[in-house]
């Protein structure tokens, strides 16, 4: 019996991002595929970072933060929708700067990943051990497929079904 590769479960139509995109391009390219991150991508497919919605959530929370910092400050910014209309001016000032925000500004840079050829189980090690929802898979530093923690559960109870 042959291992599993990474290659065998592993998302080929990857969604990516490019780096000048803003939060808000991101956030709703995420939404539309029903994905939690994507790779940033250069123009060559080099993946250059990583975005997840947490960095989006932090982003949030750090604009919060300063809206709170103001005790006459009633405002929270998730009891609207990110793409409302308001005329409370700190509200619509902190939603136009995290909407405008660009990807390389709150994106990870540093970004584990693996190969095609690379064993399931050592690859599951490295998200499990350092906490990673998903590896890009590079061949020749050129993204070829992404590898979630979702591709692994699927393929595990796939036979289930």
């Amino acid at each position: 019996m042959t291992e599993l590769r990474v290659r065998d479960l592993m998302t080929t139509q990857v969604l990516t991002v490019k780096p000048t995109d803003t939060v808000k391009r991101a956030t709703i390219k995420m939404a539309v595929d029903n994905t939690t991150g994507a790779p940033v991508v250069d123009n060559r497919n080099h993946v250059i970072g990583i975005i997840t919605e947490k960095d989006i959530l932090d982003l949030i929370v750090e604009y919060q933060e300063k809206l709170d910092a103001d005790p006459n400050s009633p405002y929270t910014l998730l009891n609207m929708p990110m793409d409302g209309i308001t005329d409370i001016a700190p509200l619509a000032d902190a939603i136009k700067a995290i909407s405008e925000t660009k990807v390389e500004e709150i994106m990870t840079r540093s970004v584990l990943t693996t190969t095609p050829d690379e064993k399931i189980v050592y690859a599951l090690k490295k998200m499990t051990n350092l906490n990673v929802n998903r590896l890009p898979v590079l061949e020749k530093g050129v993204l070829v497929g992404i590898l979630s923690r979702s591709d692994i559960i699927f393929y595990i109870y796939k036979k289930k079904i």
